[in-house]
């Protein structure tokens, strides 16, 4: 018997990572490639396979543990551990050197002797039938079913997608493992009414069950290209449909003058390029929202998993959205209010640069407690942002125009149409925690803000 250390592999340019879910325990018995951890950034999430086949002496790792590169996840015991590397390591000079000699009957080895059979292990999950387990497989598989499904979180997370209750889905791989395909036969036979239709089962729609998408064939109506989403899509399609389903959105709307505003950051210009930065209207709107979370705490908070209670929040920081070629990321600019305009600009160009260079760190996206959306660079004059939950509100912010506006003290006390520079400002908001009344308030605070920027230092 020999003992492995199983280490973290390559993570990419991620310092460390989450161990959001371990799949084994100590005693477990485990074959090559079965997965034993899994790893999550706020980009990506990976499952660790077991090197070679043996018992799990001990556990190094603990779920919401975070690891780095080659630590140590666990111990492993195996038999003939030096075969396997060796075998593993050389597998085509053992090819050649048998081509070399087709003619050669390959010497029959004898067959190593059998591990020490270690108690069965408790059924979880996703632990595989001990070695030594001679139950009948229809056994195995209907204990599984009284703890949770045996499928991997992958798996598992196709399942949640679709609406799947995989205690309903009979497993196809050995020990009555459930894949993927079989989650997705089981979605076609729901299609064509020969199984039991899902149900939402508290996926925020309130239980009832729901339609499925059609599955359409594209291809006959002409040529069709299929293109993979990127990791960074996929992680954000998962995390706006569960916002969706989970937050009640309302979006207000409003709009702010911004003419001196606008003035007064082309007036600062060439300080700011003396600085070495950009003077963009983001810093001014980063400073204005702090403001505004200030004096309106609830818009700073979160609610706590039982949904009773208000996590208020005695810091600022916000996260700004980012267009990249892989979709979008939410960097987190920290502590605003106590930041300058220069200061903040910096940061944004520096934030938006590595985000487009792809060497954000996990922590460059953590803590954020509301999220600026803005598409002014690009067009528009509303649109509905979803909330980045677990905050409970989002301001998208739309491309300024110019627009004639009623002003009643006008010269000459007749009142006149004046030219003005106008930013439409769009707040979503989760309705379980902030009202209408609310909403309206922030947004009209906000705008006057924007109007007078001397407002912000009151």
């Amino acid at each position: 018997m020999a003992e492995m250390e199983v280490r973290v592999p390559d993570i990419g340019d991620f310092d460390t990572v989450d161990v959001v879910e371990v799949l084994v325990e100590t005693g477990d018995v485990v074959d090559v490639d079965d997965s034993l951890i899994t790893l999550e950034s706020d980009k990506a999430s990976m499952e660790v396979p077991a090197p070679a086949a043996g018992t799990v002496k001990e556990l190094r790792v603990a779920e919401g543990d975070q690891v780095g590169q080659d630590a140590v996840i666990l111990l492993l015991e195996t038999s003939g551990a030096a075969a396997q590397q060796a075998a593993a390591e050389a597998p085509t000079e053992t090819a050649a050197e048998r081509a070399a000699s087709p003619s050669a009957e390959p010497a029959e080895e004898p067959a190593p002797p059998p591990p020490p059979q270690p108690p069965a292990p408790a059924l979880s999950g996703d632990t595989a039938r001990a070695e030594g387990d001679l139950r009948p497989i229809d056994q195995v598989v209907d204990e599984r079913k009284f703890s949770s499904a045996y499928a991997s979180p992958s798996v598992r997370k196709l399942a949640r997608e679709l609406g799947v209750d995989l205690a309903k889905v009979t497993g196809s791989a050995r020990g009555g493992r459930i894949v993927s395909d079989d989650v997705k036969s089981y979605v076609r036979g729901v299609l064509s009414g020969a199984a039991e239709r899902p149900s939402s089962g508290g996926s925020g729609l309130g239980g009832f069950d729901w339609p499925q998408m059609p599955t359409i064939e594209f291809s006959k109506f002409g040529e069709v290209e299929t293109k993979p989403l990127s990791r960074i899509r996929k992680v954000s399609a998962r995390n706006l449909h569960r916002s969706w389903l989970h937050v009640p959105h309302v979006t207000q709307h409003e709009e702010a003058d911004v003419t001196e505003l606008e003035a007064f950051r082309k007036s600062l210009g060439k300080e700011a390029e003396k600085r070495g930065v950009k003077m963009t209207p983001l810093a001014f709107l980063l400073r204005a929202v702090a403001a505004c979370l200030r004096r309106y705490p609830d818009f700073n908070s979160s609610l706590d998993p039982s949904g009773e209670n208000l996590i208020l929040k005695n810091y600022v920081h916000i996260g700004v959205a980012v267009d990249t070629e892989d979709g979008l990321v939410v960097p987190v600019i920290r502590d605003v209010e106590e930041k300058g305009l220069f200061e903040l600009a910096a940061e944004v160009i520096d934030a938006a640069k590595r985000a487009r260079a792809g060497k954000l760190t996990p922590k460059d996206f953590q803590g954020a407690c509301f999220t600026i959306s803005s598409l002014g660079g690009i067009g528009g004059t509303a649109f509905t942002p979803i909330v980045n939950a677990p905050e409970v509100a989002i301001l998208g912010v739309s491309r300024n125009r110019w627009s004639p506006v009623w002003n009643d003290a006008a010269e000459g006390g007749q009142g006149a149409f004046e030219r003005r520079l106008m930013m439409p400002l769009s707040l979503s908001y989760d309705h379980r925690v902030i009202d209408g009344a609310s909403a309206c308030r922030f947004t009209v605070e906000l705008a006057a803000l924007l109007s007078d920027f001397r407002r912000v230092l009151l």
